[in-house]
């Protein structure tokens, strides 16, 4: 398997709403098994396809012993809100800030084998679930942000650099990831 290069904010396919799977098989199966390892590799919570680049209804999950993944998902959120706690996004590096997610979530879809999938959630579970969600549907986590944290957002988001960021990841990964960024592995 593989360990994929995340797409950092700008890129177009983190704006653009993905597509539905239709197609199960094994090409799917292997992009599922890319994607958790990158998941783990990076130490994520969670992976949505558009953040490796594939505009596909797909994403990984790992928290507080949960893991797995959910294919075309549909999410039905309570009306009430947790209270909100710091947030991140591997797509968006070096930045935090509290976001208002749903107190609990219901989540349905399929798996791998187009098996249906259908979840309650609650705690950070469920603000994983929404987080990936929108994703799929082309939204940030900073999106979300309002008042002076949305502009201090925008702010550390305009003076990043993030093109350094991303070579600065590459090359660190390529040094035990091998090919998957096109060096060889250190000897």
């Amino acid at each position: 398997m593989a360990i994929l290069s995340i797409r950092i904010i700008g890129d177009p396919v983190l704006r653009t709403v993905a597509e539905e799977v239709t197609v199960f098989g094994p090409e799917l199966a292997k992009l599922i098994e890319d994607m958790r390892e990158t998941m783990v590799d990076v130490r994520g919570a969670g992976l949505a396809a558009p953040q490796i680049g594939v505009n596909k209804r797909i994403f990984t999950y790992s928290v507080d012993g949960a893991q797995g993944h959910i294919i075309n998902p549909v999410l039905v959120a309570s009306d009430d809100f947790a209270p909100a706690e710091p947030e991140g996004c591997l797509s968006v590096p070096g930045l935090g800030f509290h976001v208002a997610r749903h107190r609990w979530v219901r989540i349905t879809g399929v798996d791998m084998d187009n098996n249906p999938i259908d979840m309650e959630a609650a705690g950070t579970l469920a603000k994983c679930f929404q987080h990936e969600t929108d994703h799929l549907n082309g939204t940030l986590y900073v999106d979300r942000l309002e008042g002076e944290d949305r502009k201090e957002a925008l702010r550390a988001i305009r003076m990043a650099n993030y093109q350094d960021v991303t070579a600065g990841t590459v090359a660190k990964r390529a040094l035990t990831v091998g090919s998957a960024f096109g060096a060889g592995a250190a000897q």
